[in-house]
């Protein structure tokens, strides 16, 4: 390893440990307004939204067809009923790669 990928490796560790110390030392100084802490919710959910949608439109140019917006899916409406994640995960991809095996695409 050269001096300087361990250089930003201990960079990065400080870094994120110093993040993670921050918030228990600064909880009792910050003080987050209601309205703010509803907007953040909404934003994590706004979030999660798009991130499914640009996972449903593949990037890749020429054609594709349904087993990937129809995992996609899936997992959306698991999620959104509250499925444990690693259901949620599993059964996109048994379905996608389902679908994609019977020839589906």
């Amino acid at each position: 390893m050269t001096s300087t990928l361990i250089a930003g490796v201990c960079a990065l560790a400080v870094g994120t440990f110093a993040f993670r110390f921050a918030g228990p030392a600064l909880r009792s100084r910050v003080k987050i307004s209601p309205r703010t802490v509803k907007l953040l919710e909404i934003a994590s959910v706004v979030l999660l939204a798009a991130l499914a949608v640009t996972t449903l439109i593949p990037s890749r140019s020429g054609e594709f067809g349904l087993a990937l917006p129809a995992g996609v899916l899936v997992a959306a409406v698991l999620a959104w009923r509250r499925a444990p994640l690693l259901v949620v995960i599993l059964t996109a991809a048994v379905l996608t790669g389902g679908l994609r095996a019977i020839g589906v695409r």
